[in-house]
């Protein structure tokens, strides 16, 4: 168990020698963009100013689209990668330089890694057998990460019986006998169906509880990190976007990109009028005037914003039918279940209405015309400017 600290952690892929002599004849060019990823005169930039302290026994999760850096942060803090620029500190220790295998860390990767010519018990038993570590020892430990990921059924079987769900349970159990400081995960999920993946979520939140140990876990998928995260880091093109917990993300998206990422269905955006009179502040769409929760209010006002135009924010279960409001026309109604999705055109933009099914009396047809509202409480308020939340920026 440790605390992880990254201090302004860089990481640039130099360019080849072709790439170099690319470059040179264009050096008074502006850095460009490239697969979501900065190019600089130094190579590609993949991380930048990385900057977060993990405490003891936390669970972190990166989370962002593909491209955005957290499996090279991830790797970074494995020492699988170098680390360009900033420091690493594990348990106090500074570890730039310091081997991968002594970093007292554990690793589960997305694609398994098993060896397929070992059984279960000797792909668990693998690292301890390098270490040396006493057999009887090693019987203790393959045994008890067993039991704990239930699959002491299969230690006499070999990789290729065993499903995914199952062998990713088996590459888990060969990173939790190793009994490690840190526990780091690269979309250990990603390769299993949806079924399989939520029953694996269950099973990560009780190892966590099991273990104690300090995890960082990285995903594309925002499900996961809303459910297993103490705190959530958001990144995008490199650059860290917001850090917080869960419901604090969810509930004050520092950006115009944190706040369409988190979130599913996704957030609904407008074009819509702030308008400040005094202390109050309202947000007018399509000629309906809703006044903001008296919180947001007083923070805009510590803010000193004024009235301007903006982009209104509201998640698609925040807004609600009603008999008079936003006008609204049903493209599609999707029958969900336990609610109705109803994608509208509205405002000159495609919106989404969840329509809790207890409350769907209504037989919703495509081409119909409704009308839909919401409260202050839910609006959120980005700038035009820096898309930037105004609440908070």
């Amino acid at each position: 168990m440790a605390s992880v600290e990254l201090k302004n952690i860089k990481k640039i892929y130099p360019f080849s020698g072709e790439d170099k002599k690319s470059k040179k004849k264009n050096k008074d060019a502006a850095p460009e963009k490239k697969v979501n990823l900065q190019i600089t005169d130094e190579g590609v930039v993949a991380v930048q100013e990385f900057s977060l302290d993990i405490a003891d026994k936390e669970f972190i999760v990166l989370v962002g689209p593909s491209g955005c850096g957290k499996s090279t942060t991830l790797r970074m803090v494995a020492g699988l990668e170098e680390i360009t620029a900033g420091e690493l500190y594990i348990d106090g220790k500074f570890m730039n330089d310091v081997a991968p295998k002594d970093r007292d860390i554990a690793m589960v990767f997305q694609n398994y890694a098993l060896y397929p010519h070992m059984t279960v018990f000797e792909n668990m038993a693998f690292s301890l057998k390098l270490q040396k570590v006493d057999k009887k020892e090693i019987e203790r430990r393959v045994r008890e990460a067993a039991e704990i990921l239930d699959i002491t059924d299969y230690l006499e079987r070999k990789p290729k019986a065993l499903s995914g769900g199952q062998r990713q349970r088996v590459a888990i159990g060969r990173a939790i006998v190793r009994d490690p400081k840190v526990m780091l995960m690269d979309e250990p999920l990603s390769n299993l169906d949806a079924k399989l993946r939520n029953e694996m979520r269950a099973e990560i939140i009780k190892l966590r509880q099991r273990i104690n140990t300090t995890f960082i876990y990285v995903t594309h998928d925002q499900t996961e990190a809303m459910t297993l995260g103490d705190r959530i880091v958001i990144m995008k093109d490199g650059f860290i976007q917001q850090i917080g917990t869960p419901q604090d993300v969810f509930n004050h998206p520092a950006n115009l990109f944190v706040a369409g990422f988190i979130g599913m269905p996704v957030m609904n955006f407008f074009d819509a009028e702030l308008i400040r009179e005094g202390d109050k502040f309202f947000v007018e769409l399509d000629g309906e005037k809703v006044e903001l929760a008296p919180d947001k209010e007083e923070r805009l006002a510590k803010r000193n914003v004024q009235s301007q135009t903006v982009t209104l924010g509201v998640r698609p279960e925040h807004t609600a039918i009603a008999d008079k409001g936003i006008e609204a026309v049903i493209d599609v109604a999707e029958m969900m279940g336990s609610s109705v999705h109803l994608h509208v055109t509205a405002a000159g933009r495609d919106v989404i209405i969840i329509v809790p099914t207890a409350d769907a009396s209504v037989d919703y047809r495509i081409g119909d015309r409704v009308h839909f509202t919401f409260g202050g409480r839910v609006a959120h308020i980005f700038s035009k400017e820096t898309d930037r939340n105004l609440e908070f920026d």
